[in-house]
C-alpha cells in the first residue's frame, strides 16, 4: 500500500488565508445586503499598467504567426528579460549580479516554497517572527521543522527571531547558529526594513557562520528611504551568502498573470558545491519556464512608459496605506509600516487576540484584514492591513473603523 508524506499531517489547521476565506464565506451568506472591503489579502486592485498590456498583445500576434511562434521557454528563462533585470535591477545598484545568475520562474511564492529542496533535510531554518506563512510551512512540508507546540504556536527545531514594538521589529542575531535564514525586507507582515548598517551585520553574520540568507524582496519597489537598500546584493559580501527572491506581482500588479525571478549567484558555494548549479539542476527539471507572452509582459515593466506607470500605481498604494495609517492613530491604534511597505500592522486592543479582533471587525465594520497569529507566535496580538485596496475602498474602510474601534482602545 502506498504511504504518504505523514509531514502534511503536521500542519495546524488550515492555511492562514484559506481560514480567513471560510469565514468571510459565512460572513456574505449571512449578511448579503452588507458591502464588504477586503483589507487582508495582498492582492492588488488596479489593472495592469498600458505599456504591459501593449507588450502582451503584441507577444499574442506573435504566437499566432508561424515565423514568430515560441514553444518551451529556455529554462533558466529568455535571455531578454534576464539581461534586463541585471541591468535594471542590479546593475543600476552596482550590484555584482550578471544575466545568466538570474532564473526566471512564475511567482516569488513558488520560488520561496521550493528553494528548500536543495539543503539537506536536517538543515536548521531561522524566520523571522511574525513572518510569510509559507518559509515555514514548506520546511514543515520537507520534515525539517520537528514538532509542533500548540500552546506556543512554534516548531521544535525552527529558530524563531522574534520581532515586535519592544525591538521596533528588527530581528536580533540568534543564540543558536541556523544553516538558512529567511529575511523578508520590506517585511511582511509588519512592513518594517532594515538599513544598510543593519543587513550588513546579517551579511556578515551568515558569512562567518557558513549560513545562507533567503532573502524575499518582493516589496522591494515600495521603498521610499534613501537608507533601505532595494536588494541584499548592495551590501558587500551577499554574493557569497544569499539568494535573493523577486517578484512581478506587488510592483506592476502580475497577481493574475505570475512571473518572478530568483537570484544565486555562483561565488555562493558549500561544501565545495555551487549552489548555482543546484538551483539551475532543480529549476531545469521541475520546470518547464515562464510563457514567453508574459515574460515579454515583464520586460515591458522596463520600458520607459512601463517604470512611470509603474511608479504612479505605487504612489497610489502608498497614498492608501498613509490614508490606513493616519486614519488609525486617530482612532487611537498603535500602528507601524506603510511607510517602505504596503502594509499596515497595529497593536489590537488589550485582552483580544488577533482572532477575535478580527471577527470583530469582520460584524461591526465589514472590513476583513489579517490575524497577526497567521504570522507566527509573535504575530499574537497585532493585526495586518494591506494598502492594495482601490483608493475609495480603503477610504470608506477607515471610516467604518473609525466609528467602532474608539470603544475598543479605551
Amino acid at each position: 500500500m502506498v504511504k504518504i508524506n505523514n509531514n502534511y499531517l503536521k500542519l495546524p489547521g488550515s492555511y492562514l488565508f484559506s481560514t480567513i476565506a471560510k469565514k468571510v464565506s459565512t460572513y456574505t451568506e449571512e449578511n448579503p445586503d452588507k458591502k464588504l472591503i477586503r483589507l487582508g489579502i495582498g492582492d492588488v486592485t488596479q489593472p495592469i499598467a498600458p505599456a504591459i498590456i501593449e507588450a502582451l498583445h503584441g507577444a499574442v500576434e506573435e504566437m499566432g504567426n508561424g515565423e514568430t511562434f515560441h514553444g518551451y521557454a529556455p529554462d533558466l528563462g529568455y535571455g531578454f528579460l534576464r539581461e534586463l533585470i541585471a541591468k535594471e535591477d542590479y546593475g543600476s545598484r552596482d550590484c555584482p549580479i550578471s544575466a545568466d545568475e538570474i532564473f526566471v520562474s512564475d511567482g516569488a511564492k513558488s520560488d520561496c516554497g521550493n528553494i528548500q529542496e536543495i539543503f539537506d533535510e536536517n538543515c536548521k531554518i531561522a524566520v523571522c517572527d511574525p513572518v510569510y506563512p509559507v518559509y515555514v510551512d514548506s520546511n514543515v512540508m520537507a520534515g525539517r521543522t520537528g514538532e509542533y507546540d500548540e500552546k506556543t504556536g512554534k516548531w521544535s527545531n525552527v529558530i524563531y527571531m522574534p520581532c515586535t514594538a519592544e525591538n521596533n521589529f528588527i530581528p536580533k542575531l540568534p543564540e543558536e547558529v541556523p544553516d538558512l535564514i529567511y529575511l523578508c525586507v520590506p517585511n511582511n507582515p509588519t512592513g518594517t526594513t532594515l538599513t544598510r548598517d543593519q543587513l550588513k551585520i546579517w551579511v556578515d553574520y551568515a558569512n562567518e557562520n557558513g549560513a545562507v540568507i533567503l532573502y524575499d524582496a518582493a516589496y522591494e519597489a515600495y521603498i521610499s528611504q534613501e537608507d533601505v537598500p532595494h536588494s541584499i546584493f548592495e551590501i558587500k559580501g551577499a554574493e557569497t551568502c544569499a539568494i535573493e527572491f523577486r517578484s512581478f506581482s506587488k510592483n506592476a500588479g502580475f497577481t493574475g498573470v505570475r512571473l518572478g525571478f530568483t537570484v544565486v549567484p555562483k561565488a555562493l558555494v558549500r561544501e565545495e558545491v555551487s549552489l548555482h548549479s543546484l538551483w539551475a539542476r532543480r529549476h531545469g527539471t521541475k520546470f518547464n519556464g515562464a510563457p514567453y507572452v508574459i515574460q515579454k509582459a515583464g520586460a515591458a515593466v522596463y520600458s520607459t512608459e512601463g517604470k512611470a506607470q509603474l511608479k504612479e500605481q505605487v504612489t497610489y498604494y502608498m497614498r492608501n496605506a498613509e490614508v490606513i495609517y493616519n486614519g488609525l492613530m486617530e482612532a487611537g491604534c498603535q500602528v507601524y509600516g506603510g511607510v517602505n511597505a504596503p502594509y499596515i500592522w497595529l497593536k489590537v486592543p488589550q485582552g483580544m487576540t488577533s482572532w477575535e479582533f478580527f471577527d470583530c471587525l469582520l460584524q461591526e465594520a465589514g472590513v476583513v484584514g489579517t490575524p497577526g497569529s497567521g504570522f507566527g507566535p509573535s504575530g499574537e496580538g497585532y493585526f495586518r492591513l494591506t494598502a492594495f485596496g482601490t483608493y475609495e475602498n480603503t477610504v470608506e474602510a477607515i471610516e467604518r473603523m473609525k466609528k467602532c474601534l474608539p470603544s475598543l482602545y479605551k
